[in-house]
């Protein structure tokens, strides 16, 4: 077998899963490069009112920009223009209708190629689309992470009085400036918060309680922050009538892995007299996501 091209992902996380008209002009813009960057998995969350979008593409071809910049522009510009996030309400935190977006190298590419390529397309949402932009990880020249820019613009506060949902918009006055675009964000399109990093594993544990003060209080002891797995981030959260889960971010799934995610989450929950659920992945693996993007670009 030949060996794969250097390749980039992009993980685009939309805050919109409901609106069925939103979501086909979004998915018809990911679409539009096909072959040069191809979409190859899909992942909506009706309690979290969330898609996350994963397209793949060669880091060269195409003409003079990477296809897969153009490609990830036309999904935020095609989200930004079909979702409202004043109108929208869900049980995952956001700070934008283009929440988050994730450049990661596959194959034989390296780190360095997806760092100027997310800041690229980081300029063209701000200075294109009039949106405020935040960069972290290798795209920050200080490595900011994702977590630490998040926290600063209060991503992890729920705005309703229960401290289940995220409604509307968050303020418009902006505590960090951005790296690109205006100082100030519009109640429909919030900001958004552009990365590269090595591969992450996004794993959700679900728990057989309604109570969301327990789901964060055993999201606290697994992430690393609190204490628990090393690379390992968490978030207690409300997903669906009466039901809970722990959702969790693997910064380094190969020295950190859902089992052990798993394992800890089951043994903090027993203690608390709380079942457990079986695990899942929000996207494909490493290696489905290069063997997919190769099948579409033989099929072409």
């Amino acid at each position: 077998m030949l060996r794969p091209p250097a390749l980039a992902c992009c993980k685009l996380y939309i805050s919109e899963a409901r609106n069925s008209g939103a979501l086909r002009a979004i998915e018809h813009a990911a679409a539009a490069l096909r072959p040069l960057a191809v979409l190859v998995n899909t992942f909506a969350d009706d309690a979290y009112n969330r898609v996350g979008y994963t397209l793949v593409s060669p880091l060269a071809g195409g003409g003079a920009s990477p296809p897969l910049r153009c490609a990830s522009f036309r999904v935020v510009a095609a989200a930004i223009e079909a979702v409202d996030l004043d109108a929208h309400a869900g049980a995952h935190p956001r700070l934008g209708v283009v929440d988050h977006v994730a450049f990661h190298p596959l194959a034989s590419a390296h780190l360095e190629d997806v760092t100027a390529l997310a800041r690229a397309v980081a300029a063209d949402i701000g200075d294109r689309l009039q949106v405020p932009t935040y960069l972290y990880g290798a795209a920050h020249r200080d490595g900011r992470t994702l977590a630490s820019i998040r926290r600063q613009l209060g991503y992890f506060t729920p705005t309703s009085p229960g401290g289940e949902q995220w409604h509307g918009a968050p303020d418009s006055l902006l505590p960090v400036a951005p790296d690109a675009g205006p100082r100030t964000s519009s109640a429909s399109n919030g900001v958004v918060v552009v990365g590269a990093t090595p591969w992450v594993d996004n794993y959700n544990v679900p728990l057989t309680t309604a109570d969301v003060s327990v789901a964060r209080r055993i999201a606290r002891a697994v992430s690393e922050r609190g204490g628990g797995l090393a690379c390992v981030q968490a978030m207690g959260l409300a997903h669906g009538d009466g039901a809970t889960e722990v959702a969790c971010n693997l910064l380094h799934p190969d020295a950190v892995g859902a089992d052990q995610v798993q394992e800890r989450v089951s043994r903090l929950a027993a203690g608390l007299g709380v079942g457990v659920g079986q695990g899942y992945f929000t996207d494909l693996s490493r290696e489905k996501v290069v063997e997919l993007y190769l099948q579409a670009a033989q099929a072409a």
